[in-house]
């Protein structure tokens, strides 16, 4: 005997249903299937016009960096020329650091004279023992603690390996063997003034002393002690040039030594400075032991995190966007955090957001979300073109418009992820047109 299965009992229900609800039901199933289509469409515009956007803005970045460079240019009363940190009154010296970013950043904005200078008096400020300056003052005063001397009892963690970075790219600038065996045994002596941890190789400030020495530049009033990351991200750095160099001047053994030492040091890092738990690298092994954001991109982009680091402190970046950036502007340490002891907190390197790094985060951050990195690139871009490159900024605190490092620094790592996407960056001289000094 038949009987109404539930499927005729519903379709019996539903031919008295009234028309009106046979309306709405086929209304709300066409905007349903039709979203996903509209949403894609416009999804697709949008990464278009992104992508466009990014690109737009990385050549103006150049061409600002170009332009800064060329403004923030003095001569001394004895010919020496100069490019302090900014254009106009600021930081009155010559700083190796901001030096070493320009020259990477915008090689082309220099004549090739002006690095020839500004190399030769680095290294005449080198002490005897091999350390480097922080700066150079006008007067030609040597200057090996920041704040104009007065901070640490001994010289900057950093000095060495930047100025190994600058006779490194004025070699890449000049083409020239004969300025790398010039300065070849400055070079020497700078790096082995680098102050190391005896057993790990890391750059070591002596916790047993009140102040030893200031670490990496940009957080230079962040009490750092114990292995210190940033300044150590930058010794492989320092390790991988000097190979490079030696290899340049017929040196085999010496090639291997020095990236041999390379990949020590980095392994070293990765073990002793990582915290599996926040997925990130921390900025020091005792005081200020706290989760670095600077570092941690830096070391991605230095290609000393292995890809399960890379990838977590990408997704780190991601999942914490909006409480690290500020128009672009990287802070050093996670939301909500000060550090353990620095300048007040909420400004400057202790809360303020920073362009420098949003290279190095930019190309981090692409592993995880290549559109939100673009978007960091275009609003720092958008944000400088209202407001000047300022040395950094914080709600509606801006401090120093007009400094160099923030358009120049960024850009090699911003080059890189494009050249990683296999993408054209439009970032090279030939195409901006833009034409080297000679």
């Amino acid at each position: 005997m038949w009987k109404e299965t539930p499927a005729d009992l519903t379709l019996k229900n539903a031919s008295i249903l009234p028309m009106g609800y046979w309306v709405l039901l086929f209304t709300v199933l066409f905007i349903i299937t039709d979203v996903p289509k509209g949403a894609a469409a416009q999804s697709r515009v949008d990464s278009s016009r992104l992508a466009a956007e990014v690109k737009e803005s990385v050549i103006w970045l150049e061409q600002e960096a170009q332009r800064l460079v060329r403004a923030c240019r003095r001569e001394l009363p004895n010919g020496q020329v100069v490019f302090p940190p900014q254009l106009g009154a600021g930081y009155e010296a010559f700083w190796l650091r901001d030096f070493a970013y320009m020259l990477e950043g915008v090689p082309t904005a220099f004549t090739l004279e002006e690095v020839r200078q500004a190399v030769r008096l680095f290294a005449k400020a080198q002490r005897a023992d091999g350390a480097c300056v922080d700066c150079v003052a006008f007067d030609g005063r040597p200057i090996y603690q920041p704040g104009f001397g007065t901070m640490g009892e001994n010289p900057v963690a950093d000095g060495s390996q930047f100025y190994i970075d600058i006779v490194y790219h004025a070699y890449h600038k000049l083409e020239d063997k004969q300025i790398l065996e010039e300065l070849w045994s400055s070079l020497e002596r700078a790096f082995r003034a680098l102050p190391r941890h005896p057993k790990t190789g890391l750059v070591w400030i002596d916790p047993e002393r009140a102040w030893d020495r200031c670490p990496y530049g940009f957080t230079d009033t962040v009490r750092k002690q114990g292995a210190e990351l940033f300044s150590s991200l930058l010794l492989v750095q320092t390790l991988r040039q000097m190979s490079e160099l030696a290899s340049v001047r017929g040196k085999p053994a010496l090639t291997a030594e020095y990236a041999a030492q390379a990949a020590e040091v980095s392994a070293q890092i990765r073990e002793v400075f990582w915290d599996a738990r926040q997925g990130l690298f921390l900025a020091a092994t005792a005081k200020c032991r706290q989760p670095d954001i600077w570092g941690s991109a830096f070391a991605v982009f230095l290609d000393v995190a292995s890809p399960e680091q890379a990838r977590l402190i990408a997704n780190y970046f991601r999942h914490h966007y909006h409480g690290l950036v500020e128009n672009g502007q990287v802070r050093h340490l996670p939301p909500g955090l000060v550090w353990e002891e620095a300048c007040p907190p909420g400004e400057y390197q202790n809360g303020g957001f920073w362009g420098v790094p949003t290279g190095w985060f930019a190309f981090t951050l692409d592993l995880a979300d290549s559109e939100l990195a673009d978007q960091t690139i275009v609003d720092l871009v958008r944000f400088y073109r209202q407001y000047g490159c300022v040395e950094w900024s914080r709600g509606q605190r801006r401090q120093l418009p007009g400094y160099v490092a923030s358009a120049a620094a960024p850009l090699p790592a911003i080059r890189a992820m494009f050249r990683r996407r296999g993408e054209n960056a439009h970032t090279s001289c030939d195409s901006l047109r833009l034409a080297p000094c000679q």
